[in-house]
């Protein structure tokens, strides 16, 4: 009989003390992508939106990562995370809030406009 592991090699080797840490993959990506949303929050609110809602989906998967497997990630790509999170939330809630005066502003303005025009016909 040959000699088999006892179990298959999973597809992702757990920490072993003696391995080195490595950072989250997307810890940085998450950092620039919730300062850009903060950004981009007076660029009409869409590119505010578009870069925390892709940060906030990133830090989601690496949070996951991270809780996994605590002892295989660096302490300073998990603070990256965090930050980045955090600003990806302002950004969203800035970005939505700027967004939604944009909406009202326009409507606003357009019906002024189109009440202005209708008192110019009223006048013909």
């Amino acid at each position: 009989m040959e000699n088999q592991p006892p179990y298959q090699q999973p597809y992702q080797q757990p920490y072993s003390p003696g391995s080195q840490q490595m950072p989250l993959p997307n810890a940085t990506a998450v950092l620039v992508l919730g300062i850009i949303s903060i950004v981009g929050c007076i660029c009409y609110g869409i590119p505010g939106l578009i870069c925390s809602i892709i940060a906030l989906v990133l830090a989601k998967k690496d949070l996951q990562l991270y809780a996994n497997n605590p002892e295989a990630y660096t302490m300073a790509s998990y603070s990256n995370l965090k930050s980045g999170r955090i600003c990806a939330i302002i950004g969203l809630s800035l970005s939505a809030l700027f967004f939604l005066f944009i909406i009202i502003y326009f409507i606003f303005v357009g019906s002024l406009v189109l009440s202005s025009h209708n008192g110019i016909f009223n006048h013909m």
